[in-house]
């Protein structure tokens, strides 16, 4: 993926990125404070971990899941399971902030009656990084994947269908929300390694939350 210029639209904008995604700036801003109380409460009922790849690589990001159904990776491969794989247990419920967030955010670009299942819970710390990647594990190839952002900003890479196509760089900051559905669903993208930083809501950490129609 080979990185472009910076988009920095006004806050409260959408910019589109191609069709069936865009960059809803500020979009989780006046939720922030309980999508934040509600990631306390997931992360104490499952705590976070660095999943290994089927490569047998360590994930940089630290991860966790709430929903019907939760995200792994270990050596025998990815896949969906409806209980956390260290503990045994089902995974936190969704909570309805998160649910009606994400709902409200397909809206936007025309995906009505979305309703997720799976919420990815990733914690990036400096250095952390997402390294790009297409998302073939959900059932349904056309539900949108809807990116929450809170705390330290971080750049977002947003490519096309093939490994090679020119990216997108998004300068993502708390409250930003993207979406990416239907014909865009199975772009490519990836985060830049997080600077050094320090948010006041969340110190030196970046959460995202990462929606998807698993089952």
């Amino acid at each position: 993926m080979t990185l472009a210029l910076f988009d920095e639209p006004e806050p409260d904008s959408v910019t589109p990125l191609t069709p069936g995604a865009a960059l809803l700036r500020g979009f989780a801003r006046p939720h922030a404070d309980a999508l934040l109380a509600a990631v306390d409460t997931i992360t104490t009922a499952a705590p976070l971990r660095h999943m290994v790849t089927p490569g047998g690589h360590r994930m940089s990001v630290a991860m966790t899941n709430c929903g019907a159904v939760g995200w792994t990776s270990d050596p025998s491969g990815y896949r969906y399971s409806k209980t956390c794989p260290l503990s045994g247990a089902p995974w936190p419920a969704m909570p309805s902030v998160f649910a009606a967030l994400a709902t409200e955010a397909a809206a936007q670009l025309g995906f009505p009656d979305y309703a997720p299942d799976a919420c990815l819970v990733n914690r990036y710390t400096p250095g952390t990084k997402l390294t790009a990647h297409r998302d073939f594990d959900e059932r349904d190839p056309l539900a949108p994947i809807v990116s929450v952002s809170l705390g330290l900003p971080a750049t977002f890479l947003f490519g096309g269908p093939r490994p090679g196509d020119p990216s997108r760089a998004l300068r993502l900051v708390h409250g930003d929300v993207v979406v990416w559905g239907g014909p865009a669903r199975h772009h490519y993208h990836a985060v830049k390694p997080l600077p050094d930083g320090w948010h006041p809501r969340t110190g030196a950490v970046r959460w995202n939350l990462t929606f998807r129609v698993a089952l």
